[in-house]
């Protein structure tokens, strides 16, 4: 029994001459989620970079609310809260 035991600890404690760190699959897998990320990252700065979304300025505001008004819509409905004009926006309208 203690040749068993015994060799089966040399087997254990004794490292096999491996491969390099580099020929291993997972190593690649670990180290290519996080550069997969850094260059979507980098992708996402540059686009958004070059097509920077245009700034809304408070005319644009008044132009909305004007248009609302000239189309017969009354300023009432450009002016609901967010959650009720969403709420009612298929419903029709009562008063026609």
């Amino acid at each position: 029994m203690t040749d068993t035991t015994n060799a089966a600890t040399t087997a254990a404690t004794t490292a096999p001459a491996g491969l390099p760190w580099w020929r291993h699959g997972l190593v690649w897998m670990v180290i290519g989620g996080p550069a997969v990320v850094v260059v979507a990252g980098i992708a996402t700065f540059v686009i958004a970079a070059r097509s920077p979304d245009p700034v809304v300025t408070h005319d644009s505001y008044r132009f909305r609310l004007q248009a609302d008004t000239a189309s017969g819509e009354g300023a009432g409905k450009a002016l609901l809260p967010a959650q009720q004009g969403r709420n009612h926006a298929a419903s029709p309208d009562p008063a026609r």
